[in-house]
């Protein structure tokens, strides 16, 4: 499975539509075809995956044990909202509003890439999160990785 690299900074129009960037497009190919789908991501930000990785996810959750009430609440929550995107003719997508609006999503967007996703944040949040980067990133990369058993070279 490949990962998607790279973070992009992006405008949306005033229906909410934007335009996936060409470095991005190049990554997932399937995308045209297959299609996408956003869903809120676990913080106040949209996540997009595409159609292969959301069916992969929905197999996943279907195998959990749906007699327990908090993993029925898990599955409703994690995939309240969720919706198919399609790249129109000019290699737009459009969002729905109510994921625009739980995320505080205005015109500016930022995508980032996260291994099988990409996160759509709102710039100003998403500025706001990597301006609170930890004082120390070493140490909480030896908290996070450490513990991993393989050296790591980096």
């Amino acid at each position: 499975m490949s990962h998607f690299l790279g973070e992009f900074e992006c405008k949306l129009d005033a229906k909410g539509r934007m335009m996936v960037p060409a470095g991005l497009r190049k990554q997932m190919p399937e995308a045209e075809k297959d299609g996408l789908v956003v869903n809120r991501g676990f913080e106040k930000h949209l996540v997009v995956y595409s159609r292969k990785e959301w069916d992969r996810i929905m197999e996943d959750l279907s195998k959990l044990n749906q007699y327990e009430k908090k993993t029925r609440e898990f599955i409703r929550y994690f995939t309240r909202g969720a919706t198919e995107l399609s790249l129109d003719a000019a290699g737009r997508v459009l969002f729905p509003k109510s994921l625009l609006d739980y995320a505080g999503i205005g015109s500016d967007v930022v995508l980032s890439s996260q291994f099988n996703k990409i996160e759509v944040w709102a710039k100003e949040a998403y500025d706001a999160q990597m301006d609170d980067e930890p004082e120390n990133f070493a140490n909480l990369a030896e908290e996070v990785m450490g513990g991993l058993g393989r050296r790591l070279d980096v």
